[in-house]
């Protein structure tokens, strides 16, 4: 089968296949893997694809939204952290990498659409995200409370600094509690009470 540049992209963005694999590619294209691999290879050079890392590529005129890439490029995972509370407007900085928590080892990739950093929980607290509609697209997203949670086990870890511009008031303090439980860490109850304690007094005014 002689494959066109034009229907490809037609029918890629037809099936919301935005990022890919070469054996989706194929699969939606009705192709021999090694067809479609020798497609995708000859339209990186040309500019149609864009390779996000091994095996992973997008159409380069594409814009999906970061957190669909992030969803896509390492599996499973959602979007929490950082990445998350700025959505939900818990912290008020632009995170510009796209934090995910997954199950398997901590990852980073640098890609052409921006750096996507993954950080390992175990199973037993990969819980309280869900489908989230962002620009029309489906996002994997944690809930508030779990953002929170997940952002403090990191916290309590050392890996990362405790951010001291938290905005609590879309939080259900219950809820946040009952999402760390899963990580089993006693310093993650004191953290909790420590910035509630923090958002109790009043703020400075220099």
């Amino acid at each position: 089968m002689k494959m066109n540049r034009i229907q490809v992209e037609e029918k890629l963005k037809e099936k919301g296949l935005f990022v890919f694999t070469p054996r989706e590619f194929s699969g939606v294209l009705n192709t021999p893997l090694k067809t479609g691999e020798v497609f995708i290879s000859r339209n990186l050079k040309s500019g149609l694809f864009l390779k996000l890392r091994n095996n992973y590529y997008m159409l380069k005129d594409s814009h999906p939204p970061l957190y669909t890439i992030a969803n896509k490029l390492y599996q499973p995972s959602y979007v929490s952290l950082e990445s998350a509370l700025s959505y939900y407007g818990i912290i008020p900085e632009t995170v510009y990498t796209i934090t995910s928590v997954t199950t398997k080892s901590t990852r980073e990739f640098k890609t052409p659409r921006g750096v996507f950093s993954y950080q390992r929980i175990k199973k037993a607290a990969f819980s309280d995200y869900g489908p989230v509609s962002i620009e029309g697209h489906v996002i994997l997203l944690a809930q508030p409370e779990k953002a929170l949670a997940d952002y403090l086990y990191f916290v309590d870890l050392r890996k990362i600094s405790l951010n001291d511009r938290l905005n609590l008031k879309s939080i259900r303090k219950e809820k946040c509690l009952e999402c760390i439980k899963a990580f089993e860490r006693e310093g993650l109850q004191k953290i909790v009470k420590e910035i509630y304690a923090q958002q109790r007094q009043p703020r400075k005014i220099y």
